[in-house]
């Protein structure tokens, strides 16, 4: 049997313990010794990108934020559906994560991250949302920490709350939609995105594309017709 090899490692500034593993072919990032993804699950990743575009088709120069790197799966899937004169800013807060999917997974992800695409950001999203102007973006999609059920740093429950949901909102143009993976359900977050004026479809989503059955959630929020008064203000 092939052993399990460590790439690389780092520490999260709340001190936990952050691994890239590899074996036989396949990767695995760690937190503390508690896997967070594997290039083996990556069905729920694709299929946010998919859901989170179709509301894209015919549109010139969309903008879309990604919030999460992670192994690369979502950005490459994005990048598949939209055209030559999309704009995608994909916001990851750990510079090791970017410099791994440059050194060690470009097997998973080609040159995604060298697209003329793509610019990424190296900083918490909540404050590139924070700091966006009215409206910028047709698709926000977020795959940050465990989406709103769970929370590997703490301080990501602020964006899944209202504050962060207001920002996400705030940041989406009158058309434009958001696309949210969650390991679970969460009915309170559903509603917190109905609030603030979104459309709200909960999608079950495989982790691998040969399960039986769904495992992971995925909400998508598109902008509900409304008076513009009437949108959350800043």
């Amino acid at each position: 049997m092939k052993p399990f090899r460590t790439l690389a490692e780092t520490t999260t500034a709340e001190g936990g313990h952050l691994k890239l593993h590899e074996h036989d072919g396949d990767f695995f990032i760690l937190l503390n010794g508690q896997q967070l993804m594997s290039s083996r699950a990556n069905a729920s990743e694709i299929e946010l990108a998919r859901v989170a575009c179709r509301s894209l088709e015919g549109k010139p120069g969309p903008r879309i934020l990604v919030g999460g790197l992670g192994m690369g799966f979502t950005l490459t899937a994005v990048l598949e559906l939209v055209g030559p004169d999309a704009m995608v800013e994909t916001v990851e807060l750990m510079p090791e994560v970017v410099a791994w999917n440059r050194e060690y997974l470009r097997s998973l992800n080609g040159t995604a991250l060298d697209d003329e695409r793509v610019e990424i950001l190296v900083e918490d999203v909540f404050a590139v949302l924070h700091r966006a102007p009215a409206n910028p973006y047709d698709v926000i999609i977020m795959d940050v920490d465990n989406g709103p059920v769970a929370f590997v740093l703490e301080k990501n429950r602020r964006l899944y709350h209202d504050r962060g949901v207001e920002l996400m909102v705030n940041a989406l143009k009158p058309d434009g939609c958001l696309a949210v993976w969650s390991a679970e359900k969460d009915r309170p977050f559903a509603d917190r995105l109905y609030k603030a004026g979104l459309k709200v479809d909960v999608i079950g989503a495989k982790a691998h594309a040969n399960a039986r059955r769904d495992s992971h959630v995925i909400f998508v929020g598109c902008m509900r017709p409304q008076p513009k008064s009437d949108r959350v203000s800043r």
